[in-house]
């Protein structure tokens, strides 16, 4: 198996970074290279995941108060309406009566 760095579709830059010039669906010197591509793949898949959830971490206490806020202002309403249906139950206990 020849490794990446022996390929002539691999490049080595500044600071040891890679460079793959080889394309899975076009130009695979050996079968292994697939394998390889899936891993490169996965690995770039991991880490914008990583990424997603250190953003989400920061925004869970933003949601949690935005949450609290609207359950507040959702519970003063009702408490501002609560007169309207207090007269609507006492219009129909005498009704009933």
């Amino acid at each position: 198996m020849i490794q990446c760095k022996d390929c002539e579709l691999c490049e080595m830059g500044p600071g040891g970074k890679r460079t793959f010039k080889c394309d899975p669906f076009t130009n695979v010197k050996e079968p292994e290279c697939i394998a390889k591509w899936q891993l490169i793949r996965l690995d770039m898949l991991l880490a914008s995941y990583q990424g997603m959830l250190k953003w989400y971490g920061k925004l869970a206490p933003l949601q949690d108060k935005i949450i609290q806020f609207m359950q507040r202002e959702i519970n003063e309403l009702d408490e501002s309406d609560q007169w309207k249906l207090d007269d609507d139950e006492q219009e129909e206990e005498q009704e009933d009566i």
